[in-house]
């Protein structure tokens, strides 16, 4: 049983860490939304990781049969993509041209591959409480995560500086967020 507190900084990790490149491409995609739209699209940014939650979830479940230690070795999810990060690294930032809903949702749901990865190993090592506990977090840090976006806009040299930064943290974010995959399932006890 996971005290609350163990509860509140695993969730905060996997949340923030597996967030830092959503946020700034959430940022972008606020760049150049008419102000009005703000919260349609922040709605559908909240939606796309209600549906990454939903999927973690579900998925798992599916996972409830295999022992949790070895659910652990998901963690070589976090390390490809940290691999992968690492290689692409010094390629060209790309820019946001479309805005909408829609493709805010799908953007989301396309960057979600590293939450899923992160995402479904801490849900199923953990239990019934401390998975409630979790989506409570993630819930609270889904609402920082929006407002702070939008409050940043009105900064588009941060929005720039971390679309063209972030990558050079993401690899090392992802290696230790395949650590704390490692550490929740009790891989190596």
């Amino acid at each position: 049983m996971h005290s609350i507190v163990a509860v509140i900084v695993v969730a905060s990790l996997a949340f923030v860490g597996t967030m830092f490149d959503n946020f700034f491409a959430f940022a972008a995609q606020l760049l150049v939304t008419d102000r009005g739209r703000y919260r349609r699209v922040s709605w559908a940014q909240a939606l796309g990781i209600a549906m990454l939650l939903l999927i973690s979830s579900g998925v798992g479940s599916l996972l409830a049969p295999i022992p949790t230690r070895w659910v652990g070795l998901l963690a070589i999810a976090p390390w490809a993509l940290a691999l992968h990060a690492w290689r692409h690294r010094s390629g060209p930032v790309h820019e946001q041209f479309r805005r909408g809903a829609f493709t805010t949702f799908t953007v989301t749901l396309a960057l979600g591959g590293d939450n899923l990865a992160v995402w479904i190993p801490l849900l199923r090592a953990s239990g019934t409480v401390a998975s409630a506990g979790t989506i409570v977090v993630f819930f609270v840090w889904e609402i920082i995560f929006i407002g702070t976006a939008q409050r940043i806009v009105s900064h588009p040299r941060i929005v720039t500086w971390g679309a063209a930064h972030a990558r050079a943290f993401i690899p090392w974010i992802y290696l230790a967020l395949g650590v704390l995959v490692l550490v929740e399932c009790g891989t190596f006890r």
